[in-house]
Order: C-alpha cells, then sequence, then structure tokens
C-alpha cells in the first residue's frame, strides 16, 4: 500500500509518523487489495484530528476522528477504517458467492 501522511498546522514528528503508519499497515492483515492511502492529521483548537482516504479495489472509504490526544484519535480512525475495510471485504465476499450461485443456477436451468 502506497500511504501519504501529512500535517495540518501541526509539527508532524517522527513518533507520530511511525505511530499512524503502523496503525495503517495493520489494515493490510484484513484486506490485501489497498491501493493506496493518505492520512492527515492537524489541530483545530483543542482538538486533534485524524483523517483518512483509503483507496482499494472497487472502493473509497474515509474516516475521521477527534480526541484531545492525537495517538487516541489516530487509534479511533484506524478503528473506524478498520471496521470498514471488514464491511467492504465482506460485500466483495457476498458479491462474489451470489455471482456464483446465479452462474450454478443458470447452468442448471440450461
Amino acid at each position: 500500500m502506497n500511504l501519504t501522511i501529512s500535517g495540518h498546522h501541526l509539527d508532524l514528528t517522527a513518533p507520530i509518523r511511525e505511530y499512524a503508519q503502523d496503525k495503517m499497515k495493520r489494515l493490510e492483515r484484513h484486506f490485501d487489495h489497498l491501493l493506496n492511502a493518505q492520512v492527515i492529521l492537524s489541530v483545530e483548537k483543542e482538538r486533534q484530528k485524524a483523517e483518512a482516504t483509503v483507496h482499494c479495489s472497487g472502493a473509497t472509504l474515509h474516516a475521521e476522528a477527534t480526541h484531545p490526544d492525537l495517538y487516541a484519535a489516530i487509534d479511533l480512525l484506524a478503528d473506524k477504517l478498520d471496521q470498514q475495510t471488514r464491511k467492504h471485504k465482506s460485500k466483495r465476499r457476498d458479491h462474489h458467492a451470489n455471482e456464483v450461485v446465479h452462474h450454478q443456477h443458470h447452468q442448471a436451468a440450461a
């Protein structure tokens, strides 16, 4: 997965960058069709914000999370994306299973 992490109104330190990279790489364990992802970390008043757009085969996923602690915001973001990737993966699997059943039904009818 090609991963871009950027900071907006935020000093993007090496530990923060590495933490975000680690969290995003974990998504690949569940879903190996991730093509690229853009993560933007920012500060809005007293809130730390983490948002990401992930492109995978057949979909574009987007999530964002805010928290007073940036590391916690990254955790929340990763959890949301993990949930979305699992949902997308099951949709793809269900759709493919329906295609197989539909195809077998047509063969039996012929």
